[in-house]
């Protein structure tokens, strides 16, 4: 395995380590629906579990027919993910290091999914009484990850216009 792939690995390790530590810290201490404000009326602590998707998305639905729709959606994005990974070049870093953020966020949530039903969250930012949904370290990689890739193709794409003399050959 060459550096920059155990480098890859430990980004996407990482992030699975700590999202699952931090989990299990919060079921450890504190009770479900606990709020405990670290920065008042902005942010707390507050541990919950999501049964749907993110935002809550079909939470209402029925637990046989979420498993299967997560198992089945959880394993085409890994596979997706795996296999954007190995098909970008080797010397995109910023996009292999977003791929593998966001690889390590869905490892995070899909074993929550396979050990309680249900995702954890525990992350609550909010303003007065509005109250972004509860979200957690995995679900921060993924954002992280899928901006930063937006990013990263968008000033890519402008920092490689066409040469003129391509222009001219197709013209």
């Amino acid at each position: 395995m060459s550096l920059r792939n155990l480098a890859l690995a430990s980004v996407t390790g990482g992030i699975i380590l700590l999202d699952q530590l931090t989990k299990q810290q919060v079921m450890h201490m504190m009770r479900l629906h606990e709020s405990i404000p670290v920065i008042p009326n902005l942010f707390s602590l507050t541990y919950i579990r999501n049964p749907g998707a993110a935002f809550g998305l079909l939470a209402g639905s029925s637990n046989a027919f979420r498993m299967v729709f997560f198992g089945l959606t959880s394993i085409f994005a890994l596979g997706l993910l795996g296999t954007i990974l190995l098909r970008m070049p080797e010397e995109d870093w910023v996009g292999r290091i977003s791929v593998a953020g966001i690889l390590g966020g869905a490892i995070g949530n899909l074993i929550d999914r396979l050990r309680f039903g249900e995702v954890i969250d525990f992350l609550d930012v909010y303003i007065e009484t509005y109250h972004w949904p509860a979200f957690n370290v995995a679900d921060s990689a993924i954002t992280i990850g899928v901006i930063f890739l937006i990013i990263h193709f968008a000033f890519e794409k402008q920092a490689d216009p066409p040469a003129e003399s391509e222009i001219s050959s197709v013209r």
